[in-house]
């Protein structure tokens, strides 16, 4: 009994310390009558497609929180030193001072193999979100007017992501990461006029040069996570500012916003979330082996690697080098290289048309007015079709980028698959956004008939004249309109339940 009343009494105390604690503050910086307390009350979507941007955000934070443990002992240098290290098959073995750093932290740092592979899963994943988050934005028209320069920024944090994972994964300066820099290389000398110079500006002289490693790591710890930061920051501030987006249902319109408060329901959420991610993150990293540098050894220009393969996001890159015709072409005494169109123009142009689509599909529709409901995608065939013309291009060159497996796993001839690539390229892309239209036209359809006609009930009715016929129960008295929300199909499915209004 004594010991209870110790620890009620503590708890007591502590409970009283706190309070005053909170009371003293909110005299002095008045929060409970200032703006924090309208910022805990926001409400945040609900929905489990939103949580794509969640993803990237704390998978971010893991990267930024991982890679800053990791340069505490990574050396840039390319400056040749003998390894002696914990790793017997490289001792006595002349490498950069990049790679031995990188053996160090992988053998000989406490736990430190574990936070480069946490690091590098925490990239692809940082990547991967984005993308379908980039997706589910396109598809729902999350993307119209007043949100265009949010979904500018996303394009920015997808391209800015994507040169930071190259950046860092060209770092080590194994033979994987130097076959990748060969390869950056030709790229930019391919550039007409100012390809020879802008290489030799990079790399600091003819490839390999010296002084490469050292410019990739100040661009890939302090220049492209310094900009990664701001564009999260004010896309951040932007959402905070426009409110966030949802899907039509009852009650919603165009002027109101539902979901959870940010506290405390919605933080709890969003902390517990994280808190999985990062378990997620370290289970991969501690169980799942990625980028075995020790098994390519250090970088020798001498060398070559048979199939090297990048990260999967720079995987249309590649595919799109392997497809393409290796023709060059001649133009005012200058000869344009065959690798310039698909490794630099084709980059350039998707990543053009998907910022301009926005404001394209404006003019095209005529629709100039504000949207805080999302469509689905069904109730934009055509934009639908187009969503899923671009992935599946997207998808085949990601196939082309492992032509050389293909041939190996079926036995057949690489220039077979080549050209099947190269023709399945042209081909499969129309053929799936007709068949993606003719679905939406029919989904649509479908809920369409719902309405007017009521959910099928499985019951059948036989009539006088011996015809058969199933029942349908209306879903009201009188006959509903279509607005773009879901429609109800079985007797047993749950409509979506009510949630607070901001």
């Amino acid at each position: 009994m004594k010991l209870l009343r110790l620890v009620l009494s503590r708890q007591s105390l502590t409970g009283r310390a706190a309070s005053a604690t909170g009371h003293a503050l909110d005299e002095r910086l008045q929060l409970s009558r200032s703006s924090l307390r309208k910022q805990l009350d926001k409400v945040f979507p609900t929905n489990w497609t939103f949580m794509m941007g969640e993803i990237a955000l704390y998978s971010f934070i893991i990267l930024v929180l991982t890679g800053t443990f990791l340069t505490f002992f990574f050396d840039p240098s390319m400056a040749h030193v003998r390894y002696n290290g914990s790793y017997v098959p490289l001792d006595g073995v002349d490498m950069s001072r990049a790679y031995a750093s990188t053996l160090h932290v992988s053998f000989d740092v406490r736990g430190g193999l574990l936070i480069r592979q946490i690091h590098h899963w925490a990239a692809n994943l940082f990547l991967a979100s984005i993308l379908v988050h980039m997706s589910r934005i396109f598809f729902t028209g999350a993307f119209r007017k007043p949100r265009e320069l949010n979904w500018l920024i996303g394009l920015a944090l997808l391209g800015l992501g994507i040169i930071e994972g190259f950046a860092g994964y060209s770092l080590p300066d194994d033979l994987l990461s130097g076959t990748g820099l060969r390869v950056a290389y030709s790229i930019m000398e391919s550039i007409p006029v100012i390809g020879s110079w802008l290489a030799f500006l990079i790399f600091g002289g003819k490839f390999p040069g010296t002084e490469i490693l050292g410019r990739l790591y100040i661009a890939h710890v302090l220049l492209i996570p310094g900009l990664l930061i701001a564009l999260v920051g004010a896309h951040l501030s932007i959402i905070v500012r426009q409110k966030h987006t949802e899907f039509p249902g009852p009650g919603r319109t165009e002027g109101t916003v539902s979901g959870e408060r940010l506290y405390p329901s919605y933080g709890m959420k969003s902390a517990g979330f994280f808190i999985i991610m990062a378990g997620a993150l370290t289970a991969l990293g501690g169980l799942a082996q990625i980028n075995p540098v020790w098994d390519w050894g250090p970088y020798d220009p001498a060398r070559q690697m048979a199939g090297a393969q990048p990260d999967w996001y720079i995987g249309f890159l590649e595919g799109s080098l392997r497809v393409f015709p290796p023709v060059d072409i001649h133009l005012w005494h200058h000869t344009v290289s065959a690798i310039f169109w698909p490794t630099v123009v084709l980059p350039l142009v998707m990543f053009a048309v998907a910022a301009g689509y926005p404001w394209l599909e404006r003019r095209l529709s005529g629709d100039h007015q504000h949207h805080n409901l999302l469509q689905r995608p069904r109730d934009a065939p055509a934009r639908t079709a187009l969503g899923a013309l671009a992935l599946t291009f997207w998808m085949v060159l990601n196939f082309a980028w492992t032509d050389d497996y293909i041939a190996e796993v079926f036995r057949l001839d690489i220039e077979t698959v080549v050209i099947t690539l190269r023709i399945a390229l042209v081909l499969v892309p129309p053929l799936v956004a007709g068949f993606v239209y003719w679905l939406c036209l029919g989904l649509e359809e479908h809920d369409r008939e719902v309405l007017e006609e009521g959910m099928e009930t499985g019951l059948v009715l036989r009539g006088p004249t011996g015809q058969y016929s199933e029942l349908h129960q209306p879903l009201a008295e009188q006959e509903l309109t279509y607005a773009g929300a879901p429609v109800p199909k079985r007797m047993n499915q749950v409509l979506p339940r009510k949630s607070g209004d901001e």
